[in-house]
């Protein structure tokens, strides 16, 4: 992996997006809104937005930047972009360290926008540090990001791209612990809740939640959601198409 050229790929992407505001109000704004929205649905029961609002913090993001990368990546290929860049000396990990790069720099707007949002207008209730939180949301958003690379690679629409959701997500997002706790399901839904990392982002969320400091459990889910993201990337650079079929 070369860094210069890593360096310039996340430059290249910014530039572009910096031209599609549409593209950077759906990364930026659509948590804060949800978020937002959700607070006032559950504005007669205060108690029940404290208790999700944090788990909620780090699902929207994930979700958003799936959503945004993936179809972004698609849009690459599929015009020639990619096919002219993998021509050049850029190899494969640098175009996607590039893209996480570039993304995961709007995925700390993105988390700080949100948890700020959540804590100091609409005044989410957390024990521990906002910083922990911000920190999970991050790691949350940069899981999307690497979600939506690899995922790219095996869509040839950006329908198609979209469709991945209900498969790649939706069973991460009712089986992470939200709806109802994990220890409580199916044995064989709880262990497979037990590899998807959406479930250790909302295991982290929760121990923010109800710790003032830093605990062991915390630790061990925000490694295991930054090493899924990592692994995610591997696989992403691993399976880069550079056309569409």
């Amino acid at each position: 992996m070369n860094a210069s050229r890593v360096l310039a790929t996340a430059a290249r992407v910014l530039r572009q997006l910096r031209h599609d505001p549409r593209t950077i109000a759906l990364m930026l704004l659509v948590p804060v809104v949800m978020i937002t929205l959700l607070r006032y649905v559950f504005d007669g029961s205060p108690g029940t937005f404290d208790a999700i609002g944090a788990s909620l913090l780090g699902i929207f993001p994930l979700i958003t930047m799936f959503l945004v990368t993936s179809i972004a990546t698609l849009r690459e290929r599929t015009s020639g972009t990619l096919e002219r860049l993998l021509a050049t000396p850029l190899a494969k990990a640098d175009l996607i360290a590039g893209y996480a790069l570039a993304f995961g720099l709007l995925a700390v707007v993105q988390s700080a926008l949100a948890t700020g949002t959540a804590l100091w207008i609409l005044d989410l209730t957390v024990t521990g540090s906002p910083w922990l939180l911000l920190l999970v949301a991050l790691l949350d958003a940069l899981l999307g990001t690497a979600l939506g690379l690899f995922v790219s690679a095996f869509a040839a629409s950006e329908f198609q791209a979209v469709q991945f959701m209900p498969a790649v997500i939706f069973p991460q997002l009712l089986l992470c612990g939200l709806f109802t706790p994990r220890d409580t399901m199916q044995p064989a839904l709880e262990t497979l809740s037990d590899v998807l990392p959406m479930s250790y982002a909302v295991d982290g969320m929760n121990e923010v939640l109800r710790h003032t400091d830093m605990t062991a459990d915390f630790v061990h889910d925000a490694l295991v959601v930054a090493l899924c993201a990592l692994a995610v990337l591997v696989l992403g650079a691993a399976t880069l198409r550079r056309r569409t079929a």
